[in-house]
């Protein structure tokens, strides 16, 4: 899932959230910082350092298509703000420290109305795989999710051939529950199998609960 995107926000449920006090993201994301990363929202002047970056063959080929140029890319973005807005949808970029420009787009987007099961997705340049950047910002976006948002359910869909996702999931606490049998249509057709992985609001207390200490 570092590399399955799914940037068709069109394809969005239509229901919208109910509003609430927890919803202040509707009015614009916060920017989350990380250990080695930060993200914040989509920003229009993304468009022109993404495209090359998710275009290229080796992230492609993990993917659902990107948009196909810089107009497309743009219209994505402000599609991202007004499904933010309706409180469907989230659209951050990902920054590494020290650096102005994206390497990567990491989306939470809701499949259950009011954002009780929600599928989180993420693509990223390739020169930063392996960086540890996948898990950083992901951890961001799990503390988000749970925690402002209020997602109960979150599922990720790694393509299987991806093998270097399928172990960052695992290191995340992810749990993998099966597989969809050519469920993903890469940029030049390719039909492949994803695995399904899955965390519950539960699962994230137990993995971030500090641990009791035992006094003798």
């Amino acid at each position: 899932m570092d590399k399955t995107i799914a940037l068709a926000v069109a394809r969005t449920s239509a229901s919208t959230s109910t509003d609430s006090p927890r919803d202040t993201w509707r009015r614009g994301l916060p920017a989350l910082k990380g250990e080695l990363s930060s993200l914040r929202e989509l920003e229009g002047r993304d468009a022109r350092n993404l495209l090359p970056l998710l275009s290229a063959p080796e992230v492609a080929r993990f993917i659902s298509p990107p948009p196909h140029s810089v107009e497309q890319f743009a219209w994505f973005i402000e599609t991202s703000r007004r499904e933010r807005e309706a409180g469907r949808y989230c659209g951050f970029a990902l920054v590494p420290h020290g650096h102005a420009d994206a390497v990567g787009v990491v989306q939470l987007r809701q499949t259950e109305r009011g954002f009780v099961t929600a599928e989180w997705g993420f693509a990223m340049a390739s020169p930063w795989w392996g960086s540890g950047l996948f898990v950083d910002a992901s951890r961001l976006l799990l503390e988000f999710a749970f925690d402002t948002v209020g997602v109960h359910r979150l599922e990720a869909r790694a393509a299987a051939p991806n093998a270097r996702c399928q172990a960052a999931m695992q290191k995340l606490g992810a749990v993998r529950e099966g597989v969809l049998r050519k469920s993903l249509t890469t940029t030049d057709g390719t039909r492949l199998d994803q695995v399904l992985w899955s965390l519950l609001d539960e699962d994230w207390r137990q993995l971030t609960a500090p641990c009791a200490l035992q006094v003798h």
